[in-house]
């Protein structure tokens, strides 16, 4: 995934600087692509972020039913 999103970028780079516009517009358009993969990339952390937190909230709850059911079973 790692190659993907770097292979991704550099292709977006390096056509964006062969582009037939104005340095201006073509470092705009750098900037805003620039932006635009970082606001991705910090929503796909947030979503990885979140499903671990999920999974987490599971096992602490199996974890804490389990107990519950051990200590009913040695009373």
């Amino acid at each position: 995934m790692n190659k993907l999103i770097t292979g991704f970028a550099l292709g977006l780079v390096v056509g964006i600087l062969y582009a037939p516009e104005s340095g201006n517009t073509t470092r705009r358009r750098i900037a805003d692509k620039g932006n635009d993969l970082k606001n991705q990339f910090a929503d796909f952390i947030d979503n990885l972020a979140s499903r671990f937190e999920d999974q987490a909230d599971e096992v602490e709850e199996y974890v804490q039913s389990r107990t519950d059911e051990v200590r009913a079973e040695t009373l």
